[in-house]
């Protein structure tokens, strides 16, 4: 069976859906068995009110550039179509689903609210249980888990997606570095660590060695190399 997860985020005229705030930007990137499949949904959208300072701050999105986009009730049935039966991968997620939630209400469509045809996955939850009492921001956890993060000098939903598929791959996909005190105190205590040794009466390696021929060419191969480059290491 094909596991199909939508990694989402959303930008928004402000943090308070109860207060009237709405979504601008939707950015979902879809994963299939843990691969991108480059069947994406983006679209910003027209929030028919200003967007806050200190959001366009944030995200750099302002509202001269929302006009003339979509509004919501016209991207409505094609995002939920999209995003129906996956399981959504989102960081902090109560904040995306709770605007999310507050949009297809106000449609007054019998629309369903998102667990109701999603499953839902909060990365920040899941980061905080693998590291406790450290900062657990996408921009931390991409420090952590070595991923290239450059082109993020703003937020941007679709980048953003993009950019927590690669943390979330990182964070489920088992151990990548070595715990060298571990490694020690294992082979201290004569702890193996799973390593296959050789027994001892094992066959000997063949041993092929070069022919006549063999041995002349790479004579002329290296008297080739130290005219170009001086002699060669092998050679010193």
């Amino acid at each position: 069976m094909h596991k199909r997860q939508v990694v989402l985020d959303t930008e928004t005229t402000g943090i308070d859906p109860k207060a009237g705030h709405r979504i601008i930007e939707i950015g979902c990137v879809e994963l299939v068995n843990r691969r991108l499949t480059g069947n994406n949904f983006h679209v910003y959208i027209n929030p028919q009110r200003d967007i806050e300072e200190e959001a366009i701050d944030v995200h750099g999105i302002t509202n001269e550039f929302l006009r003339g986009k979509p509004y919501f009730h016209q991207v409505a049935q094609e995002f939920l179509d999209y995003i129906k039966g996956a399981e959504l991968v989102i960081h902090n997620a109560p904040f995306d689903v709770g605007f999310m939630d507050h949009e297809f209400a106000m449609l007054n469509q019998g629309f369903p609210t998102t667990n109701d045809v999603c499953e839902v996955l909060d990365t920040l939850v899941m980061a905080r249980d693998l590291h406790p009492g450290q900062k657990n921001s996408l921009d931390a956890l991409c420090r952590r888990y070595d991923i290239d993060n450059s082109k993020r000098t703003l937020h941007g939903a679709l980048l953003d997606s993009e950019i927590l598929s690669d943390v979330y791959l990182g964070m489920t996909g088992g151990q990548k570095k070595l715990n060298l005190a571990q490694q020690l105190e294992g082979q201290q205590q004569g702890d193996s660590g799973g390593i296959r040794r050789l027994a001892a009466d094992r066959p000997k390696l063949r041993v092929i060695h070069a022919s006549e021929d063999e041995e002349i060419a790479h004579r002329e191969r290296m008297e080739l190399v130290n005219k170009a480059c001086g002699q060669s290491l092998w050679q010193q």
